[in-house]
């Protein structure tokens, strides 16, 4: 056991936090440090920098041939734009709100937050995309 861990154990032994701050906390530590298998701890992976959203048709009916989106989105951008948001005011957020709702887009822009991005970022691992066509194939991942 890491001094870490036996520190957050030593805290909620004392009643200084709560069982839920002290799972927190934990899984917090197991996010910065994962441990191994043969013990030792890995580099942590780089932070992604891109969101890249690539599709291949192989579908020739429509005349033109092979269809290919091969899509490259600076994460950073969405970074910037979450932290944004919080230059906006409320009164104009509601009314983006509003429209987006209308436009059959249901997000709330009063709740980004910049931890939100992150957490989406980083399940984007586990994102699959099913599609109708067997001849199509889409791939949604950080780079």
């Amino acid at each position: 056991m890491n001094e870490q861990r036996r520190q957050i154990l030593q805290m909620l032994a004392e009643g200084k936090i709560t069982a839920d701050e002290a799972e927190r906390l934990i899984d917090a530590l197991e996010r910065e440090q994962p441990a191994s298998p043969s013990g030792t701890t890995p580099q942590p992976k780089p932070r992604p920098k891109y969101l890249r959203v690539v599709m291949n048709s192989e579908d020739h009916t429509g005349g033109d041939g092979p269809s290919r989106v091969n899509v490259r989105v600076p994460l950073q951008l969405l970074r910037a734009g979450v932290r944004l948001t919080s230059l906006v005011p409320p009164q104009a957020l509601a009314r983006v709100n509003v429209k987006l709702h209308e436009s059959g887009v249901p997000i709330d822009l009063t709740q980004l937050k910049p931890e939100h991005i992150e957490d989406l970022i980083e399940h984007l691992d586990d994102l699959t995309v099913d599609l109708d066509d067997p001849g199509a194939k889409v791939q949604v991942f950080c780079e």
